[in-house]
């Protein structure tokens, strides 16, 4: 039995206005400490690809862990049961992992590259880069749009403040501090942003358990749930969150500026325990928060006027006393300001590198000013977009999903690129083309999926099982085993999946993606004569301010790649 949510706990306008001022102004702050007079474009992009351990890990950690994904985990609770939380949080932590044996070979062959797209224009050309640019741009807005979403949500819910303004008061704090030292202010920011986010957790989430009366609720509110609600293994909590979140967080780890700029500036001799430790601070924080939405569903709460999104701050406002409360708020918006500042950061990047830096001036006339100037206008501009789009208030676990299916299309031929030299520009350009052209009509049902289309797409869906899974298996333990385990992969799944995963439409359209891109890739590009130089991407990409490569080498640095697939 459902039942309306009980009077929720305001904090007043005064005490709001003094947390966000005392937030926001800190952080500021710590941005201003690390000013330049004289900012030079790379550190802008990267911070000298010199930022250390402790730096990086947090960035990495407070990056993948932002408001939105707090929220998505708790509606993933809510919606599926016990299992919602493990399926968001696990995977997506075993996808930062996942991020590292890719990105050792990524920067061993592009080590003072800003981003992913500009890579791509040395490797193949201009298409490929202002493809990969192009779905960065969409991504980093739909993130910055959710965290405003995010943002605008707890404000109103638990202050006299409404959505509107607090989407203003959030996108304007941001940017305050993002906008002098651009990826530079977000790092330094993100560490003690992350830090006071994980105590939080460690204190919050508990202690909300216990004034629910816990584990009390675990059985008398039992009937609240569903049988698959109630069954650890769901099915339905597999099929509709968490193989569809295997495929799309896989998606976002290999398209996802806001990943590569981090990957870009940790020292090269720091990625993999920079990603091993993101992986277990993301997995125990998100997985803890999404299990208040699991206890709300066996309280039988209805999420305040429907929406999800105020499923977890509702939660918060209901058992916490006024000092957490006042904790849990800088809390969720420590998590959504370190994942926006980062947003921020990609969408200049991408603006100053891969548009004015290679396609407008070229890179050999640049102008780093130039570039400073495009990368703090494109801040603005985006945010701007982003408020205007988060008035829209749209399902955040739904948008997370979506996105990351859509960068599906790109996993392939961006991983091939930097392993087999056959892969040629129209291959790349093709195969994403292609993805997307199948993918929007499955992703949104535009043609009917009964007869012989949904065999189609079932088939196409199998293989898009042994492509994810063999990439996953080819970063850590190379193409050999990568072919067999894809191959028993789509063979098993066969008979269980044709003739009925088009009936799930998020997770086949995410497959089909994934397994047109990686067809066409291939099949256009085995026979190809052309054998390319990976050394040429090292000459191709790097320094724009070329004054500064060299100067103060430890100012940002805090107290082998597997076989190809030639």
């Amino acid at each position: 039995m459902r039942v309306a949510s009980q009077e929720l706990a305001q904090l007043g306008i005064g005490v709001v206005v003094i947390l966000l001022v005392a937030f926001y102004g800190g952080t500021f702050l710590m941005s201003t400490r690390i000013g330049k007079k004289n900012e030079d474009a790379d550190a802008y992009m990267t911070a000298g690809n010199k930022v250390g351990f402790g730096i990086s890990a947090a960035s990495m950690t407070a990056t993948w862990i932002w408001a939105s994904s707090m929220y998505a985990s708790a509606t993933s609770g809510y919606t599926y049961g016990i299992s919602g939380p493990i399926h968001y949080g696990l995977w997506g932590a075993l996808m930062i992992l996942f991020i590292y044996p890719f990105g050792k070979r990524i920067r061993k062959v592009a080590p003072k590259a800003h981003t992913l797209a500009e890579v791509m224009y040395a490797r193949h050309g201009r298409s490929s880069q202002l493809m990969l640019a192009g779905s960065n741009i969409v991504g980093s807005v739909i993130s910055l749009m959710s965290n405003f979403i995010a943002g605008g949500a707890l404000i109103s819910l638990l202050s006299p403040i409404n959505f509107v303004q607090g989407v203003l008061i959030v996108a304007g704090g941001v940017l305050l501090y993002t906008l002098w030292s651009g990826f530079r202010a977000s790092v330094l920011t993100d560490f003690t942003q992350v830090m006071a986010m994980l105590g939080a957790v460690a204190v919050l989430v508990p202690v909300i358990f216990f004034a629910a009366d816990f584990p009390t609720v675990f059985t008398s509110g039992a009937d609240n749930l569903t049988a698959q609600q109630g069954n650890f293994f769901s099915s339905d909590a597999f099929l509709n969150q968490g193989a569809p979140y295997i495929a799309a967080v896989l998606a976002y780890a290999i398209g996802n500026q806001t990943i590569a700029q981090r990957l870009f500036a940790v020292r090269e001799d720091l990625i993999k325990p920079t990603f091993v430790t993101a992986t277990i601070g993301y997995g125990a924080m998100v997985i803890g928060v999404g299990m208040l939405g699991v206890l709300a569903l066996y309280l039988g709460i209805e999420p305040q006027g429907g929406d999800l999104n105020n499923l977890v701050p509702q939660m918060a406002a209901t058992f916490l006393p006024p000092v957490l409360l006042a904790v849990f708020f800088i809390m969720i918006i420590g998590a959504l300001s370190s994942t926006a500042d980062s947003d921020l950061s990609a969408l200049s990047s991408i603006m100053m590198a891969d548009v004015y830096g290679q396609n407008v001036a070229g890179k050999e006339k640049a102008d780093p000013k130039v570039m400073l100037l495009v990368g703090r206008v494109t801040m603005i501009i985006a945010t701007a977009l982003a408020v205007a789009f988060a008035s829209m208030q749209l399902s955040i676990l739904d948008l997370l999903v979506f996105v990351g299916a859509l960068w599906g299309a790109l996993v392939f031929p961006v991983i091939a690129s930097f392993y087999w030299d056959k892969v040629t520009n129209k291959a790349f350009t093709i195969s994403v083309l292609a993805a997307l052209a199948l993918f929007l009509p499955v992703r949104f049902s535009l043609v009917p999926m009964a007869g012989v289309v949904g065999i189609v797409v079932d088939v196409l869906s199998v293989v898009g099982i042994g492509v994810v899974l063999g990439l996953m298996t080819f970063g850590f333990f190379g193409l050999k085993p990568a072919k067999i385990v894809g191959a028993v992969a789509s063979i098993a799944a066969a008979p269980f999946a044709i003739g009925a995963l088009h009936e799930y439409t998020t997770l086949s359209a995410s497959l089909v993606a994934y397994a047109v891109s990686t067809l066409v890739c291939y099949f256009m590009s085995f026979r190809a004569e052309q054998s390319f130089d990976f050394a040429l991407i090292k000459k191709r990409t790097g320094d724009f301010d070329h004054e500064n490569v060299d100067e103060d080498p430890d100012e940002y640095v805090p107290a082998g790649a597997p076989g190809s697939f030639a």
